[in-house]
């Protein structure tokens, strides 16, 4: 089994600045669209934060890359593509590994920027694109990825998945100090057990870890192990709320 630590979202490259934290709760910005997209931020409502995260830049009126998607059934569908889906398949990752989606966030006006878990998706179908959308809800949903091809190795992940109610300590990665980029990794978690995290230098002491600073998808191959599978379990159920 895999965890990938996946991140999304508004950052001082994408968007602008963090995401924000609304009344207890995470509030992921979709980055500006690069490619198809049929969704402003508007239509989400959340031209007011982009419009603040993205310092005027960005408004109402602007597409964005919705992605992942978190529907009502509880489902996720989050699509990946280039060199990042290349490395997800090198690294195995696939039906039963499960992403865990982390971003940039801040507690609004006051709140120092950070890294934190916003939500999670338990791949339970791999959908490949190359011939076209295979499926025509994925259309139905205007999710990018089924809109227009963004590479030729182009797939939509999907099963379970759900966003955090609220922003718990549980589920923030960076330590309390900062910077963000300076995690609390869990005790499972060791040197050379994480993609993109080979350089020695970056395993701290303390239980800590320099995460890089470019990179999309950081695999760690957990196999049969208890401890990570009860640390994920715990993870979700914050997730869920319960």
């Amino acid at each position: 089994m895999r965890i990938i630590f996946s991140r999304k979202g508004f950052d001082s490259s994408a968007g602008g600045g963090p995401s924000p934290i609304v009344d207890g709760a995470p509030v992921t910005l979709p980055i500006p669209a690069g490619a198809a997209s049929q969704t402003t931020y508007g239509d989400l409502g959340l031209a007011e934060y982009a419009a603040k995260a993205s310092r005027g830049k960005l408004g109402a009126s602007d597409l964005c890359h919705h992605d992942p998607m978190f529907l009502d059934n509880g489902t996720c569908v989050f699509g990946q593509c280039g060199a990042a889906q290349t490395h997800l398949e090198r690294q195995g990752v696939g039906l039963g590994d499960v992403f865990l989606f982390f971003g940039l966030f801040a507690e609004e006006d006051t709140g120092k920027p950070h890294h934190r878990i916003f939500a999670y998706l338990r791949v339970e179908e791999i959908v490949p694109l190359a011939g076209g959308a295979p499926t025509s809800d994925l259309v139905q949903l205007g999710h990018p990825h089924a809109l227009a091809m963004h590479h030729s190795n182009d797939v939509v992940w999907r099963g379970e998945g759900r966003v955090a109610r609220r922003a718990s300590e549980t589920l923030r990665l960076t330590v309390p100090e900062g910077p963000p980029s300076l995690w609390e990794r869990p005790n499972w978690l060791s040197r050379g057990g994480l993609s993109y995290h080979d350089k020695p230098e970056r395993w701290l002491r303390g239980g800590r870890l320099k995460s890089v600073a470019r990179g999309q998808e950081f695999v760690a191959d957990i196999g049969r192990r208890k401890a990570p599978r009860e640390w994920l379990d715990q993870m979700i159920a914050e997730i869920n709320g319960d």
